[in-house]
């Protein structure tokens, strides 16, 4: 194994960051993982996840940790239901779907992220997650890398790979093509006791979620865990909306006003969202790497996740690439295939940007078709050719 006797450093504690160190600690390798929260028990961000059996659920297989995933994960919350902009249900699976399908190409369990994490926290060994490591920089140093943090001491790595999503800052050490704007921009909103809070929005999800269609616009919603409700108010506009709009994130009123104003016609049955959400509302301009990424493998670094890869979310692919990347990086550099280091990367770094540029290519028409004037139509098409 190329990995004897060699240091390897994963910047940033997500699910690929984590998948990856379980996968090389199971293989016998020397993994230390650097992530900016300052503990486990951060709070962790986002909507749910749903995990794809070739891709999520391959590499908890691979980690012997599929079992413990399907004690956690959120039974029923993958069905879903289309609406019109009056909230009027147009498609709907949640009759006949069976809560659990593993094995099937199509079944993509939804976990929320904190349960997630956890799962990949509590099979690592001792130590191996180093928290409130803030990177900073880094240097060459002998054959490996010297990294620097804010407010800790800096640390030497033989391998890096940097797992440290979209505004990645190990990403210029690899290359220097950066993401474009996909003209998409999502305005997040997350409602605690959604069951009190928002009661209309909660029947109507009925444990599941929700996408609804109108105006070249998007809301897309659905259950978080704990009785949370995350939602995303999803547009085309410029590139600079957040910081132009002029509008206070942590105001309601303010927010609610900018809905009534954007989403002309749509129904007040949607009103209950922006007035019960837990500011700030956080917007999301969408990026996306160029299909025709390239560069030349480096010797000791490598990416994986949003890092290498940011793409829109409109397919689902994001977590899963991220996983599938590190079961395959964690493969190829195990691999007795391979005589240095920089061969195992190489052929993972062609064979993850030619994934990655076909998921990508499969978001960024996703997104078009979601935010066109047949979006419903559109969406009903896809879903039936599934």
């Amino acid at each position: 194994m190329n990995l004897s006797n060699k240091q390897i450093a994963i910047i940033g504690g997500g699910p690929g960051g984590l998948t990856l160190a379980r996968l090389l600690q199971l293989e016998g390798a020397n993994v230390k993982v650097y992530e900016r929260d300052l503990n486990k028990d951060a709070r962790v961000q986002g909507a749910p996840l749903d995990l794809h059996e070739d891709a999520g659920l391959a590499a908890l297989r691979k980690a012997d940790l599929l079992n413990e995933f399907k004690k956690h994960y959120l039974p029923g919350a993958d069905r879903k239901i289309f609406t019109t902009a009056q909230a009027e249900v147009v498609f709907s699976d949640h009759e006949g779907k069976p809560e659990e399908n593993f094995g099937y190409a199509y079944f993509r369990p939804e976990i929320a992220r904190g349960p997630l994490r956890n799962i990949l926290l509590a099979s690592l060994a001792p130590e191996t997650v180093q928290w409130d490591h803030h990177f900073i920089s880094m240097t060459v140093q002998k054959e490996g890398w010297l990294l620097r943090f804010k407010n800790t001491a800096a640390v030497y790595a033989d391998i890096v790979i940097a797992a440290d999503g979209a505004n990645s800052k190990i990403r210029p050490y690899v290359t220097d093509i950066k993401p474009f704007y996909s003209g998409i921009t999502m305005l997040e909103g997350n409602i605690h006791q959604a069951k009190t809070a928002v009661p209309a929005m909660e029947a109507l999800l009925n444990g599941g979620k929700i996408m609804a269609f109108g105006d070249s616009k998007c809301i897309l919603g659905g259950q978080k865990g704990n009785d949370d409700l995350g939602f995303y108010a999803s547009f085309k506009t410029d590139e600079n909306w957040a910081t132009d709009s002029g509008l206070d994130y942590n105001d309601n009123a303010q927010l609610l006003a900018w809905f009534k104003q954007t989403y002309t016609g749509w129904s007040p049955h949607w009103y209950e969202l922006f007035e019960k959400t837990n500011t700030p509302f956080i917007p999301r301009p969408i990026y996306c790497i160029p299909l025709d990424q390239t560069w030349e493998a480096k010797a000791n670094i490598t990416m994986i996740g949003d890092a290498a890869h940011v793409m829109p979310p409109f397919a689902g692919e994001g977590v899963n690439m991220a996983m599938l990347d590190a079961l395959e990086l964690s493969s190829y550099l195990t691999s007795d295939a391979f005589d240095t280091v920089q061969e195992a990367i190489a052929v993972y770094e062609v064979n993850m940007r030619k994934r990655a540029s076909k998921a990508a290519r499969e978001s960024l028409e996703n997104g078009e078709a979601m935010h066109s004037e047949q979006a419903l139509e559109n969406m009903l098409a896809l879903f039936a050719g599934h």
